[in-house]
């Protein structure tokens, strides 16, 4: 007699309702509906059954007395008192395998690229909890992006989680589909939260591309969609991550973009009451920043590295979710506005810029180098302006005269154009060249000891 496989039976078994709890909608204020019911804690999924068949999932966040306040994960336009409200048995959860690759889904983990549902036989619930501290494997190997800046001068380990600081219109989605196409991870999970329709399209087929797409996985929450989907979408990628995490694989997770995770946060706190802080952000979103933060990493199988963008607005580093990421992540690169408008892509500002695991996995040789063209670009930033009204006499300083000797081809190794790839070992073997002529200035040994710390970064 054949074997039977009960597992299909057993998953459809478990996300059955077999006794429904049911509610009546009292009262919609603003974003939230206040139920009277069903008898379920903050956190549970519910259904609203509104008139004409339509059926819209709601999530409990908060009570007043005795009603639950609940906010819609899609629009409820119709809705009316005592429409019934039901309390789903099963948790939210994925359906998982290797065909998820080059899927497109929306904040709640519904496919919306038109190639029907996901298959898998693995099924992961949203909102897991981050690996425990102790079970973390040291970060000792580098990840390469293919982007000399990052490779060269950023050196980012497999694991480590570092954002990208910019204001709007710098190039934050342009260069993470250039890293998606060309980093050395063996899979590629992208969040983009809050972005506008147009640009998500134009990031698929144009920053992205069939190549980037075919080992990628995107969920993707407008900036239309419900705030809840939003800041679903964050669980939504993180949940695939770590399926591919737990297969032993070394997953590149980015996230476009966290500021606006935070304002759909904010919109949801403010709704069912939380008090406001620091420019109206509430509590719960300085809670959530380190749950998706220390998601990422390594475990004891596999690992997730993290980029995750930070719009900063009107440029300003030091806005509350910006200096709150800053502290939470492993080093920090900033996009400058006036490297931008120069045409110098990508607009990294180097000396702002810092990768704290940099000096864990990358040989002596390569710091030193690094360490060498920051000290050559910082030595031409500082004099500039005098370089450049001809105040400075050649020989009246050898570090000044060898800075403007060398400052050309710094530019040309820090300028990527677009659609061009470097390799690691490339990369390093071109910026050891580059600098090399600064090993022999009577300086350079004062310069090295000082400079490793400032690679690592301090705490913050």
């Amino acid at each position: 007699m054949p074997s039977i496989d009960f597992a299909k039976y057993q998953t459809r078994l478990q996300r059955a309702d077999l006794l429904v709890c049911r509610g009546a909608v009292v009262r919609v204020t603003g974003l939230t509906v206040e139920s009277k019911g069903p008898p379920v804690g903050i956190g549970h999924l519910c259904e609203i059954r509104l008139g004409g068949g339509r059926r819209v999932q709601a999530e409990v966040v908060g009570f007043n007395h005795e009603l639950r306040i609940l906010v819609p994960l899609e629009p409820i336009d119709g809705i009316a008192p005592n429409d019934p409200v039901v309390a789903l048995a099963a948790p939210r959860s994925l359906a998982l395998d290797s065909r998820v690759l080059g899927r497109i889904l929306d904040g709640i983990g519904r496919p919306i690229d038109g190639k029907g549902p996901l298959k898998g036989s693995d099924l992961r619930t949203l909102g897991n909890t981050s690996p425990p501290p102790l079970a973390r494997r040291p970060i000792t190997e580098p990840l390469s992006f293919g982007i000399r800046a990052f490779d060269g001068i950023l050196t980012c380990g497999r694991g480590q989680r570092i954002g990208i600081f910019a204001g709007s219109g710098v190039g934050k989605s342009t260069l993470l589909g250039e890293i998606a196409r060309a980093s050395a991870a063996d899979v590629n999970v992208l969040a983009l939260v809050g972005e506008r329709g147009r640009e998500v399209r134009h990031f698929i087929e144009e920053s992205l591309g069939p190549e980037g797409l075919a080992r990628s996985a995107l969920v993707v929450a407008t900036s239309d969609a419900a705030a809840i989907q939003r800041v679903k979408a964050a669980s939504v990628a993180l949940t695939i991550a770590e399926y591919f995490r737990d297969q032993g694989k070394n997953v590149l997770f980015m996230m476009d973009s966290v500021t606006r995770l935070a304002q759909a946060q904010r919109e949801i706190g403010l709704a069912a009451g939380e008090p406001p802080t620091t420019k109206g952000y509430c509590p719960s979103v300085y809670a959530l920043l380190p749950k998706i933060t220390e998601r990422l990493g390594s475990a004891a199988r596999g690992s997730i590295t993290g980029i995750i963008t930070i719009l900063v607005e009107g440029d300003d580093m030091n806005d509350p979710v910006a200096d709150t990421m800053r502290s939470l992540l492993d080093g920090h690169i900033v996009l400058a506005r006036r490297l931008a408008e120069m045409g110098h892509y990508p607009a990294v500002d180097i000396l702002q810029s810092v990768s704290r695991l940099m000096p864990a996995v990358v040989s002596k040789d390569h710091l030193a180098a690094a360490q060498r063209l920051r000290a050559a670009y910082a030595t031409y930033q500082g004099a500039e302006d005098l370089i450049n009204i001809g105040a400075l006499s050649p020989g009246s300083n050898p570090r000044i005269d060898t800075a403007v000797a060398l400052i050309d081809r710094v530019n040309d190794f820090l300028i990527q154009p677009l659609g061009t790839t470097s390799s690691f070992e490339e990369t390093v073997r071109q910026l050891v060249e580059i600098t090399r002529p600064w090993t022999f200035l009577p300086q350079d040994e004062e310069l090295l000891p000082a400079a490793e710390g400032a690679v690592g970064g301090d705490d913050r």
